[in-house]
């Protein structure tokens, strides 16, 4: 087979799959893992996938990093992951919003609820949201700007969230690995704020919609098994949630 139909086989797989492996691409061409990384290098300069650890994943639009360009993709599942956050939120409590368009959404429930609560968050959108109601009581972490995240990150940020211990924290995710069950970010900093958020938080939910069990980053930042529960919209498969009831995680 030369190159050329090999590469072409990967980008349909990606089509299919989302994802592919080097390990599995390397077994199915009969070819070495390196010749396959080299594959993946061409095909990332090429826009075709993103490299990621031990693989790559198909570039969607959903997956670009900017967070104002992905607002209003799957706005439906959103609201419907952010009301089911909303609902399990009491009055009293100290929550941590991480950043995340699917929190923007439990924002504004927030903003316009009657819940009396300390939140914190390093997403400016949030804040300004938060800010409107004055039954909630808004702290900003502070930190440096990122701006395609719209929000704070870094060691700033990290020692914030280190001297507080929240309720319950809503974390964003890009996507999860169906390896090791790992939730990823593309961005480091952002991951290890993150983690530091969960370290500190007595329940800790991650929210996502249905179509990023599908996807992943090049960033581990947890485990599922230290969750709480996954919120998600109701349209995640069988296979997965065959998977996740193996490993005893719970999904809202």
């Amino acid at each position: 087979m030369f190159a050329s139909e090999r590469h072409q086989a990967i980008i349909e797989q990606l089509n299919s799959e989302g994802k592919v492996t080097v390990k599995e691409l390397s077994t199915r061409f009969q070819v070495s893992e390196d010749c396959i990384r080299k594959d993946l290098k061409q095909l990332e300069l090429q826009g075709a996938c993103k490299r990621a650890y031990g693989g790559a994943i198909l570039i969607k639009e959903d997956l670009i990093r900017d967070v104002f360009k992905r607002k209003d993709h799957f706005s439906t599942e959103k609201k419907e992951i952010a009301q089911k956050a909303y609902d399990i939120i009491e009055n009293g409590e100290t929550i941590f919003l991480d950043i995340s368009t699917t929190n923007i959404y439990l924002a504004n429930l927030l903003a316009s609820g009657n819940k009396s609560c300390i939140i914190i968050s390093n997403m400016i959108d949030i804040l300004q949201t938060l800010a409107k109601n004055p039954l909630l009581s808004v702290i900003g972490t502070g930190g440096n700007v990122n701006l395609e995240l719209n929000g704070f990150v870094g060691a700033a940020t990290i020692d914030i969230v280190s001297r507080h211990n929240f309720d319950r924290c809503f974390i964003g995710t890009l996507g999860i690995s169906g390896d090791d069950l790992s939730l990823t970010t593309f961005d480091l900093e952002d991951g290890l704020v993150k983690a530091s958020v969960i370290e500190h938080s007595r329940n800790k939910y991650v929210v996502m919609d249905a179509h990023k069990f599908h996807e992943t980053g090049n960033y581990r930042f947890c485990s599922c098994d230290s969750l709480s529960a996954i919120i998600t919209n109701d349209a995640i498969d069988a296979k997965w949630l065959k998977k996740l009831k193996k490993h005893n995680i719970n999904i809202l």
